[in-house]
């Protein structure tokens, strides 16, 4: 008998991806950009099956979560809904890390490194391409609102809490922001609205926050209405900048985000 079950474990490792198949829960991954190294964590269900086509998810952190160790990302927010809801999130769920460099990271290098580790997570983890979805919390808000607005055929559905789309410096990166839409597009929540009609949306914001303007969720959910897109917001009364618990923490927010699929 134990013949046979070293045989079979030597069998099952000499199998490429059959192990790392089964492994589930906050996993270390690592993906390259032009030569630059950027580290994150993915979320694999406990009853992950590589023979079905999983939902993924990819996660943009705010300003607090800038770094290069790929663990802070996954600390709290999104994270933290998971792992006390575990049945709400049937899904593959990247936790993207932009660097501490000084630049707007998902605006620029950090966004690519992000969509580059949704596609390594798409083939690894058997992703289904017409469920992508992405979310984003503070400087995470706004890197959703711009992979958005420059990939809008990427994605199935978005999700931005407490996000911003103008000019702006962060409260706690000390970052620079530019705007999203150029000037020479005019009203710049009507630009953003017009490249993005085609998405399921849905806006969370907590109408006491200090550090992002509630007018940015207001307007924003404004011009996505102008232009008969499909968005739902949800203003949180008395909560300040943390109104991710809230969203995240929302079943209906993630029951709804499971039935979109690309269009």
């Amino acid at each position: 008998m134990l013949r046979v079950i070293a045989f079979v474990v030597t069998l099952l490792a000499a199998v490429p991806g059959c192990v790392s198949a089964r492994e589930t829960g906050f996993l270390d991954r690592t993906v390259s950009l032009a030569g630059v190294e950027y580290r994150y964590q993915v979320y694999v269900p406990r009853d992950f099956d590589p023979a079905r086509r999983w939902p993924v998810i990819l996660a943009l952190h705010g300003g607090g979560e800038y770094g290069s160790d790929g663990l802070r990302p996954a600390g709290g927010a999104l994270a933290r809904s998971i792992r006390l809801h575990p049945d709400r999130y049937p899904a593959i769920v990247i936790f993207a890390q932009a660097h501490a460099d000084g630049t707007p990271g998902w605006q620029r290098q950090g966004g690519e490194a992000a969509l580059a580790a949704v596609d390594q997570a798409l083939a690894e983890f058997s992703g289904d391409p017409a469920r992508v979805y992405l979310t984003g919390f503070s400087a995470g808000g706004n890197g959703a609102w711009s992979l958005a607005y420059r990939n809008p055929k990427r994605f199935a559905a978005v999700v931005v809490v407490c996000g911003f789309t103008n000019a702006f410096t962060g409260r706690t990166s000390g970052v620079v922001y530019p705007p999203i839409a150029p000037p020479s597009q005019g009203d710049p929540y009507l630009a953003i609205a017009r490249r993005v009609a085609g998405l399921p949306i849905w806006l969370f914001h907590g109408d006491a926050d200090q550090s992002v303007p509630v007018d940015e969720s207001r307007r924003m959910s404004a011009a996505l209405r102008t232009v008969a897109a499909d968005v739902h917001y949800t203003e949180l009364p008395g909560v300040g900048h943390n109104a991710w618990d809230s969203a995240y923490e929302d079943p209906a927010m993630a029951a709804w985000l499971f039935t979109q699929r690309r269009r």
